[in-house]
């Protein structure tokens, strides 16, 4: 077995911060992780459990507290600032709303550690810039101001600044906390993409569990006792997740790959049919309080719905009467007694 490098390493670590007084807060220790060279690592875990400061602390932000913080086999500490800026780039969390500033410019800044101390970007720099642009899908958007584009496009601005800044390393601190949909797996793809394309070693964290599970070739998971780490699978079948959030209505299903509100389901029903129908069918029958069973264990307030693919229609019996629908609202609305 070939062993890989670890970009960041961190064995037995401590992280925290220290109090105007000088005296030494400790948020987690014992903190054993890793990442490799190409791998998207995902941090997730509950509010207040440490993420940020972890990152902060990788990207030597803030000292760690006690054990090893390694990037590339060195102490993150014992790098100084312009050799660290040429090894990791970081993206904040923090909204960039900056007025007269273009986006080129806003990318250009990623250079500044390779330039000289007046910091005049060569032909070269604005070449890698205008790559960096075009790789994050912004062609075309090197003039327009950056206070004046959607938040999902200021994020791909910044996510090319880290790239003008040609790191092996980038960590981000919820790239996607005020995104929509479609922008939060856009960017967590093209990190993806970055990380296995241009071999970088990509880490942040996240609250969606549902994206860095369907993008992430490792996650790290902060409990409250501990950290976990390995894929997304392993994960899911170690059955890790589910100390995630103590909730005694929230579970994680390990068939859906996400969490659940615990449902009682005084009712049962019977699905029949084929197809996507017949799952989604299930779905929304489990939202309204219904147990899918089959008919060897069914019982009493039991619910038979057939699926009838050709021409979408469910035939539905319940209380001793047949009724037919067009869709899946009125089923709904009709077992719910509406």
């Amino acid at each position: 077995m070939i062993q890989e490098e670890k970009i960041i390493a961190l064995s037995n670590a401590s992280i925290g911060y220290k109090s105007k007084s000088h005296s030494v807060n400790v948020v987690k220790s014992d903190i054993s992780l890793y990442a490799l060279k190409g791998e998207l690592v995902a941090l997730i875990g509950g509010n207040g459990v440490g993420k940020s400061t972890l990152l902060r602390t990788i990207a030597g932000f803030q000292p760690s507290m006690g054990g090893d913080v390694l990037i590339r086999g060195k102490q993150v500490n014992a790098y100084r600032e312009k050799e660290l800026a040429l090894l990791m780039s970081f993206v904040s969390t923090e909204i960039i709303r900056v007025p007269n500033l273009s986006v080129f410019d806003l990318v250009s800044l990623g250079r500044y550690p390779h330039t000289n101390w007046f910091g005049k970007l060569l032909d070269e720099d604005r070449y890698i810039v205008e790559e960096a642009i075009k790789s994050v899908g912004l062609k075309g958007y090197e003039n327009r101001m950056v206070n004046c584009i959607s938040d999902g496009e200021r994020q791909k601005a910044m996510i090319a600044r880290t790239l003008a800044q040609n790191t092996d390393v980038i960590v981000l601190d919820e790239p996607t906390a005020f995104l929509d949909l479609s922008n939060k797996y856009e960017i967590v793809h093209i990190l993806h993409e970055l990380a296995s394309e241009k071999g970088k070693t990509i880490l942040f964290s996240t609250h969606d569990l549902t994206t860095a599970i369907a993008e992430s070739d490792r996650i790290w998971v902060m409990l409250n006792d501990s950290v976990k780490q390995g894929s997304p699978e392993d994960l899911i079948l170690n059955g890790d997740f589910a100390d995630l959030f103590h909730s005694e209505h929230l579970f994680f299903d390990q068939e859906k790959g996400d969490f659940r509100i615990r449902k009682q389901t005084k009712r049962k029903a019977i699905v029949r049919g084929q197809g996507i129908a017949v799952d989604w069918t299930m779905k929304a029958l489990e939202r309204n309080g219904f147990e899918i069973v089959d008919a060897d264990t069914a019982g009493d307030s039991l619910a038979y719905v057939t699926i009838d693919v050709a021409f979408p229609e469910w035939t539905v019996i319940w209380q001793a009467q047949t009724t037919k629908f067009g869709n899946l609202l009125t089923v709904c609305r009709y077992l719910n007694g509406v």
